[in-house]
């Protein structure tokens, strides 16, 4: 189902019989706004004109009735607040307030030779939208209403790069409220900084979490084919370049696996997991457990993301990202390049095979550092050119964003098997790690393609929670 967004105008119903034409003209301008919005792949409720208290009872109750994610208010000419106050009382939403002209001026000449200060004024209320700014900021500060204000005209494209931003981040809103993340195994022992809230996850994301099975994966990868295995063998091979020192027995065992996440995937209808394990040694659930990075990875490029080590609050940040379309690839930091300047960061878990430089290989590791067994891996980097890197931070005063925008750059990296790239920040690579670290992330965080900082801050504005760009 798209995500729905709310859309109203407001003016004086005392103008119409005053000054003809105007009503249609106003009418036009706010059609002409619901369409290009429609454009950024929403569905739009149009309530029309809203120009007296009766329609803004009528407005308030279609808003509030098709569940809209945000509310973009459109000051079409002078009005009163008397008309806009109801309808954003009844929602509990972001309003985004339009103060969009006609065009970048008013034509002084025009109007100034109508020699009909009747038809000289109408023109005028067609391009005085400034005029009810201050009036509706001042009537929704006193009454506790949050809101934001785009000022520009119809074809300002900076003001319509803001608008499509608050689309995607209201879009992305309505997409983590309607996740179900799955939780499979268990954090890993003794990393504090991983563990997390589920409730305060689910309170401020609305995420629903499905808590899964080993038992039930297990029982997937019983029952699988070897038709599915050559299938899924065939989608390696056309996902990755499979290194000739991987052992056939590894492929199998992993493409195996990667068929039992998909029904796992399937049968719970997620849209993301965490997950970790470990047991006895030896045991079917570690055999299981230590051929999971192909599969995840493939899930991961699905915009299906996948967290190791049980990372919750990581998986949040890997779908939030996923959903803004720019990727989400697992990392931690591996360490820093003081004579280049740069952070260096990887992993050795699921990638982003969508958002690579290059090839994506899928390598033999005769060891998982830190965890049980062997098995195959990813080995790739980051797309070079603007990235944005992303946490989700539960501390003392709840769950928040941290976030960073910089660059990942040609050089080189350690071949050990694991995603690893080179990024560089505005600020020195000491001042970076100083800084990030001391903001309260786990040592995990996400990371996309392209610089969305502003779009990420405000989908935390819409969910009404801190972000923290370091930069």
């Amino acid at each position: 189902m798209k995500t729905k967004v709310g859309l109203f105008g407001i003016g004086l119903d005392t103008y119409w019989p005053q000054f003809d034409g105007l009503l249609n003209r106003l009418q036009d301008f706010q059609m002409q706004i619901g369409l290009t919005i429609e454009c950024y792949g929403v569905e739009v409720v149009n309530c029309g004109m809203v120009d007296n208290p009766s329609k803004a009872k009528a407005a308030a109750d279609l808003l509030k009735q098709n569940d809209v994610e945000l509310v973009f208010l459109y000051i079409s000419t002078y009005a009163l607040s008397s008309t806009v106050l109801p309808v954003i009382q009844k929602l509990n939403v972001r309003t985004i307030i339009l103060n969009l002209q006609p065009t970048p001026a008013i034509d002084y000449n025009k109007i100034n030779s109508m020699g009909d200060r009747g038809k000289m004024t109408g023109e005028w209320l067609a391009n005085c939208q400034a005029c009810s700014v201050p009036e509706i900021a001042s009537v929704f500060n006193r009454s506790g209403l949050k809101y934001e204000i785009v000022s520009g005209y119809l074809a300002d494209a900076e003001s319509w790069t803001e608008i499509s931003e608050w689309i995607d981040a209201a879009k992305v809103a309505y997409s983590m409220r309607n996740n179900r993340m799955g939780v499979l195994g268990h954090y890993y022992g003794g990393m504090l900084d991983v563990y997390t809230d589920v409730t305060k996850q689910a309170a401020v994301f609305g995420t629903h979490f499905e808590m899964l099975e080993m038992c039930e994966l297990k029982a997937l990868r019983d029952e699988v084919t070897s038709a599915e295995i050559d299938a899924k063998i065939d989608e390696f091979q056309s996902a990755f370049i499979v290194d000739k020192a991987c052992e056939i027995y590894e492929i199998e065992r992993a493409a195996k696996t990667s068929v039992a996440l998909d029904k796992l995937i399937a049968n719970h209808q997620l849209g993301s997991m965490a997950y970790y394990y470990e047991g006895h040694s030896g045991n079917e659930y570690e055999n299981i457990v230590t051929s999971v990075i192909a599969g995840n990875t493939l899930l991961t490029g699905k915009n299906i993301p996948i967290a190791g080590e049980c990372e919750v609050k990581n998986a949040q940040a890997m779908k939030i990202m996923a959903e803004f379309g720019v990727g989400g690839s697992f990392s931690e930091f591996y360490g820093m390049d003081l004579k280049d300047d740069i952070i260096l960061l990887g992993h050795d878990g699921p990638a982003h095979c969508a958002i690579a430089e290059g090839d994506v290989k899928l390598v033999p590791l005769p060891i998982y550092h830190g965890k049980p067994g062997k098995g195959l891996s990813i080995q790739m980097s980051v797309k070079q050119g603007p990235i944005t890197i992303l946490s989700v931070v539960e501390d003392n005063e709840g769950v928040s964003l941290l976030i960073a925008e910089g660059e990942s750059v040609a050089g080189a990296t350690l071949q050990i098997g694991n995603t690893n790239s080179r990024y560089k920040f505005p600020i020195s690579a000491k001042k970076f790690m100083n800084d990030w670290s001391k903001a309260g992330p786990s040592h995990h965080c996400a990371i996309g393609v392209g610089h969305i900082g502003s779009k990420i801050q405000k989908f935390a504005n819409l969910l009404g929670i801190k972000v923290l760009k370091v930069e």
